[in-house]
């Protein structure tokens, strides 16, 4: 039996994806998985157990998409019993919490998946994928990679295997007692591990290349978060531990313990060696391509941490080979959140629409509007108002209007780039004009100080400044021809509602109706 899908990996996406498929009836898949259970990252990390992606049940409010702006751990369901939510008032849960959710989520939506199953090769033959694991072969026309990041990622440094490995480091503090200790990484895994051993530790060096970046400037939530940088206050307040600012270019170990050659960069180039009991390497992960043959194998992309990607997430260079989950954030790497639960099953959503219009001749689901410009802005402004894939995915997604003469189509969460260069045209609506609506921060967003109060920022529900925003606020742009000829900015507004008559309405009906006006003329 040759599938329609084969997915591979039973992690958030794979379920996610599984579950659409499912509740869409329409094709024949089969998820397959390694472990006895879904979700089986979630079993071993992150080491210190507590996610960093939040869960707030108490928002104020009863409307389901809305909360979702709140809740990162939740997969896309219309079972109100289904929302992780519901699991733990834990604002910052814990990971043991993700693993028996998606237990509950594969088993109430009826995902095929087979478990205890490892693939251990993929081909592909005469158009059609063959994935064996074991002695079995699976065959499909399509293949989807939900697989994560499941190899560690490890710099070029000599010596860097003798170091201790994140994946396999003791995360029991009393191990460390009156112990010097190298961290190399500047992420969360890295700050996360340091504040564990605070405690007890004689001191804690953070190594890396990069400066730290902070997720409340740059927006990106894969960057350093507060809950995990306790470390710091110590490093600023002179308490014993330091971030140090360069490249290690050897680690030596002898029985005394590690002797580390070290570049400063902020210190005239400086080359020191320093003396550790240990050293613990906390550098991230990267897709694991060793599966397939030369048949199928992926190109790679961003230092070969993840397989490069068209904005369908789709193989560059492998036809029917697509990505799901964490490994499509090479599609908006540390610029938006396709590398998070939170920000994935949104993609995920749009990748099975992409894939139902692509295979099986479904257009993009649109509700039906009149092509004037008050209806045009009333359904934009409804949607930004309450939206959270836009909200999440911010800069990624967009809704899409379409306008063919009196008609118009309001197309939900499209990817901005996949929309630029396929469209979305059927056969009874040939459209000429469309507008793509965004939330964005502003272009120079992570170069503010969002705590200096001596910065002045754009004044709030100010019409005619809102291109000047720093903050995320509604994004408007007019195209034809495929391309951008207008955009329009709605004002930011603290409590993100962009729905005032005079401030934020009236200017996004003027800019569509000069926009449609030049359009007929």
């Amino acid at each position: 039996m040759t599938l329609d899908y084969l997915i591979v990996g039973a992690g958030p996406a794979g379920l996610q994806l599984a579950a659409l498929l499912e509740a869409d009836g329409k094709r024949d898949y089969l998820v397959l998985e390694q472990a006895d259970g879904p979700g089986a990252f979630f079993a071993t990390y992150p080491r210190h157990r507590q996610l960093i992606s939040i869960n707030k049940p108490h928002t104020g409010s009863d409307d389901p998409e809305l909360n979702l702006r709140l809740d990162w751990n939740s997969l896309l369901s219309d079972d109100p019993a289904l929302r992780f939510t519901g699991y733990t008032e834990r604002y910052f849960p814990d990971a043991d919490v993700m693993l028996r959710y998606l237990a509950d989520f594969a088993a109430k939506t009826g995902a095929r998946v087979r478990y205890g199953t490892r693939v251990t090769s993929i081909g592909k033959a005469d158009g059609v994928f063959e994935v064996r694991a074991g002695e079995e072969v699976f065959r499909a026309r399509r293949l989807i990679v939900a697989t994560g990041v499941s190899r560690p990622y490890l710099p070029q440094i000599p010596g860097l295997e003798l170091a201790e490995q994140y994946a396999d480091m003791s995360v029991d503090p009393r191990d460390y007692l009156d112990q010097k200790v190298l961290i190399i990484g500047k992420g969360n895994s890295a700050f996360e591990t340091a504040d564990n051993l605070m405690e007890t530790t004689t001191l804690i060096h953070v190594a890396g290349p990069s400066s730290v970046r902070m997720a409340w400037r740059t927006h990106y939530v894969g960057h350093l978060r507060a809950v995990n940088n306790n470390f710091l206050d110590t490093y600023q307040l002179k308490s014993a531990n330091a971030i140090l600012d360069g490249e290690v270019r050897r680690i030596e170990r002898d029985d005394a313990g590690y002797t580390v050659t070290f570049s400063f960069s902020r210190a005239n180039e400086v080359v020191k060696e320093l003396r550790y009991d240990r050293v613990l390497v906390c550098t991230g992960f990267a897709f694991d391509a060793s599966v397939f043959d030369d048949t199928c194998r992926p190109a790679l992309a961003i230092r070969d941490r993840f397989p490069a990607q068209t904005p369908a997430w789709e193989s560059v260079n492998v036809p029917g080979l697509y990505f799901a989950g964490t490994i499509s954030q090479e599609r908006d790497f540390k610029r938006s959140t396709s590398g998070f639960i939170h920000g994935f099953r949104y993609a995920v959503r749009a990748l099975h629409r992409i894939l139902e219009r692509r295979y099986g001749d479904t257009p993009w689901p649109a509700e039906k509007l009149d092509a004037t410009a008050e209806s045009i802005a009333d359904a934009v402004v409804a949607r930004v108002n309450r939206t959270s894939a836009l909200w999440q995915q911010f800069g990624f997604l967009g809704d899409v209007v379409t306008v063919a003469g009196s008609a118009a189509r309001y197309h939900d969460e499209v990817p901005v780039e996949y929309f630029t260069g396929t469209g979305l045209r059927t056969a009874d609506h040939d459209y000429t004009d469309a507008f793509v609506v965004t939330l964005e921060y502003g272009p120079d967003h992570d170069r503010v100080d969002p705590f200096d109060i001596t910065v002045s920022r754009v004044a709030q529900d100010v019409p005619g400044q809102a291109h000047d925003a720093a903050y995320l606020h509604p994004v408007v742009r007019h195209h034809r021809a495929g391309q951008v000829v207008a955009t329009h900015h709605l004002a930011e507004n603290l409590e993100n509602r962009w729905d005032r008559p005079e401030t934020h309405v009236a200017p996004l009906v003027a800019f569509v109706d000069s926009c449609l006006s030049r359009a007929e003329g």
